[in-house]
Order: structure tokens, then C-alpha cells, then sequence
């Protein structure tokens, strides 16, 4: 083992926090996740930054939040000069590698967004973030038959199969036949369990719509019960494929700390709402487990649940500090809240309406329009679901005043 540690991040698209079966979601069929979770720390209260692609990839790779780090809109690519993890571990010694979905470069926005269009479009090297080595496709929501471009591949290539079987694959022979001494750092970013939900997925689960088990806020008896129903089942089979590959993909990873995430969840009919954008627990609250190393190599030590309040934003500085330690640790938590937000409208079907920021404490959620009023209040300890909105209520001004002069 490198006196350093080597680092993997495995990032997903839409894979809200509740969806792991370890997680209590009586649906989700996630063998390989809950084993991981056994000897990871769980992060139970993490969040996303911002609850949309883009805003979120560009906030993970930078630590700076949208839209300062120079995404604002949903088709701006990261700009070229950004300094990312890659550049802060680069200077670091660290040998960085990115494999699969990009979804920061520069597109057309008059493209389908599903397709080749957006799935051959190349990312050139000065738009890859600072990354020695990349391969990888800047978006398309192509879950089957990939194309991938980078380093060695100088033009589009298409692969026959599922998009993160051969992510995991490639991504593990990779690491596998490295011939360098340096320690390495490697994202490994999907976009299964992303919709189309009824795209293709090996080992499908062929369950029947109607057995699935919603929860209390998808209202029921109408079409948006209907539509969760429909769009749930493809996503809870791509869900146990993607877990199937990750699960192949930790196995064989040499030894490393490892980080299983993603950008953001997925609304699936709570409160009536479908994709993500919106403030709500199954819009921007994430998976995070990380497992770390024991003492000298060997077995990783025992899982354990944390309430630290944690963002996607804090991976960077987590991954700097673990890269200049010989010892690494979980960086001590310190904070009081954690901010989200929409930094601006995404005009595309089901997205959320307005721009918006909240703070999130462990048990209470202030949303703010862009123009600063209350537009949510959620008391998460005795709601978790968020069926009653406490914005209005006069009792609980005083916590409203207190946390929106937080964000």
C-alpha cells in the first residue's frame, strides 16, 4: 500500500437516499450496497448542494458552490481554468483518472438531450477538469450501448451492453494495470438510475407495478400515483443492475478508500412532484458511504451510522485532507446547517418551477424564494415526510427568522 491512500468516488445520477435497501426501502433489491454499507460509515443526513446535474457535478469537483464556480445555468460547461480535485491531488502526487458520464461540457442546447447527439459530443482535454486520465461521454442518458471518448479513444467509440457494466469494468482494468508507484484518485460517474426508467437493464426484476410500496406523501388513487408506479419499477431495476456492477467494481478495486454517492434523487411522485429541482428530502437528500481503510491495510473496519450534517461540497476537502495524510480520517464535522439550492430555472418537463435556497438542519428545513420570503418550513424530526408545511404558522416564527438569516 502507497504511504498515501488511493481514493475512489462512485457517483450515480437519481439515486435518492431512501432507495438502498439497507436504507429500509422494501422495493430496492441492493445486495452488493448493503454488504458495502456493513463496512463503510453511513452518512445518513447528506445532501446534495444543488438537486440538478450540473449545479451538483460542478460544486463536487470544485468545493465551490454553483453558481460561483461558474456553472448558472443548466447548459454551462465548467470552465476550463476551474480548479478541481483533480488539479488539488494532481499537485499532490496523486495519478487522477474520470470514467463515464461528464455532463460539464459544452453542448447544444438544441439537441435532444437523449441520444447520440449529446452522447458523442466530445469533451476536449482542457474541458476534463484537470484529469490525467479521462474517458468518459458528456451526458446522452444513454443506459445501454455507451459511447466513451478520452485519452485513448480520440474519437467516439460505441460499446455493446449496459453503461455501468462497462464503466466498472473498464474503470477496474484500469486500476488493475497501472504500472506506476503513485497512489491514484478515480471518479467513476453513472447515470443509471437516471430515467429513461424504461430503458433496458440486465437481470430485470419483472415486478409488478402495483406490489410496489409507496410512502405516505405520493398521493394515491390518480395519475401521479399511476405515473411513480410506472416510472418506480424501471427505476428500481436499474437500481439492482447498477448494484450488480458496483458490486463487481468494489471487489475488485486494490485498496482504497471508497466513496458510493450521487448527484442528486428523485421525486417519484411525493407531494405529486416527479425528477428533482425541488427542495424536498427525495430531491437533495444523497447515499453517502465511505469506507475506509484499517490501520496497516486488511480488513476495513466496522460500518457505522453518522448524523454528521454533510454535503456533497465537503468530498474535496475530505479527499485533500485523506491524500496528505498517512493516516486518514473523517475530517471533524462543524457544521450547523448545510445550505442547498437552485441557482436558476431548468426549463425542462416536470423540473421544479422557481430558483430557491434553504438551510437543512438535522431536523428542520427553511426553503426561500429567490427573493428571499418563505416559501417551506419542515419540522423533519416529527415529519419526515413533509406532509405539512409550517411556513405559516405563527408559533415557529421565531425558528424561521433565526435560520433565515442563515442561508
Amino acid at each position: 500500500m502507497p504511504a498515501r491512500p488511493n481514493i475512489l468516488w462512485i457517483v450515480t445520477t437519481q439515486w435518492r437516499a431512501q432507495a438502498l435497501g439497507h436504507a429500509g426501502d422494501p422495493n430496492a433489491r441492493t445486495p452488493s450496497l448493503d454488504a458495502f454499507a456493513r463496512g463503510s460509515l453511513n452518512f445518513t443526513q447528506a445532501v446534495t448542494p444543488h438537486p440538478f446535474g450540473p449545479f451538483a457535478r460542478a460544486a463536487m469537483l470544485t468545493g465551490v458552490p454553483s453558481p460561483a464556480n461558474g456553472v448558472a445555468d443548466y447548459f454551462d460547461p465548467l470552465p476550463s481554468d476551474s480548479r478541481t480535485i483533480a488539479g488539488e491531488l494532481g499537485d499532490l502526487g496523486y495519478e487522477t483518472a474520470f470514467f463515464g458520464k461528464w455532463h460539464l461540457g459544452r453542448r447544444d442546447p438544441d439537441a435532444p438531450l437523449v441520444g447520440e447527439a449529446h452522447a458523442r459530443t466530445i469533451v476536449p482535454p482542457e474541458g476534463r477538469g484537470g484529469f490525467s486520465f479521462w474517458e468518459g461521454f458528456e451526458s446522452g442518458f444513454l443506459l445501454n450501448d455507451p459511447w466513451l471518448h478520452g485519452t485513448r479513444l480520440p474519437e467516439p467509440v460505441r460499446f455493446d451492453g449496459y453503461q455501468a457494466d462497462i464503466l466498472a469494468t473498464r474503470a477496474a482494468e484500469w486500476l488493475r494495470d497501472r504500472n506506476s508507484m503513485r497512489p491514484w484518485f478515480c471518479v467513476v460517474s453513472l447515470e443509471a438510475p437516471h430515467p429513461p426508467y424504461d430503458a433496458p437493464a440486465p437481470g430485470s426484476l419483472d415486478g409488478d407495478p402495483r406490489l410496489l410500496v409507496l410512502p405516505p406523501n405520493v398521493p394515491v388513487g390518480g395519475a401521479a400515483e399511476a405515473q411513480a408506479r410506472r416510472e418506480l419499477a424501471g427505476y428500481y431495476t436499474h437500481i439492482a443492475a447498477t448494484d450488480r456492477a458496483l458490486g463487481r467494481l468494489i471487489r475488485e478495486t486494490p485498496l482504497a478508500i471508497v466513496v458510493f454517492t450521487s448527484a442528486h434523487g428523485d421525486m417519484h411522485g411525493a407531494h405529486g412532484l416527479f425528477r428533482k429541482g425541488w427542495p424536498h428530502e427525495e430531491s437533495v437528500r444523497v447515499p453517502l458511504l465511505v469506507r475506509m481503510l484499517a490501520d496497516g491495510g486488511g480488513t476495513p473496519p466496522a460500518g457505522e451510522q453518522r448524523d454528521d450534517l454533510v454535503s456533497l461540497l465537503d468530498l474535496p476537502r475530505w479527499a485533500v485532507a485523506w491524500a496528505s495524510s498517512s493516516a486518514p480520517g473523517i475530517p471533524a464535522p462543524g457544521a450547523e446547517f448545510q445550505a442547498i439550492s437552485m441557482p436558476s430555472i431548468v426549463r425542462l418537463p416536470h423540473q421544479c418551477d422557481r430558483a430557491w435556497r434553504a438551510a437543512r438542519t438535522r431536523d428542520r428545513k427553511l426553503v426561500l424564494n429567490a427573493d428571499g420570503t418563505p416559501w417551506l418550513y419542515f419540522d423533519l424530526g416529527r415529519d419526515p415526510f413533509e406532509m405539512r408545511n409550517l411556513v405559516s404558522d405563527p408559533s415557529r416564527a421565531d425558528e424561521i427568522a433565526r435560520l433565515s438569516a442563515m442561508v
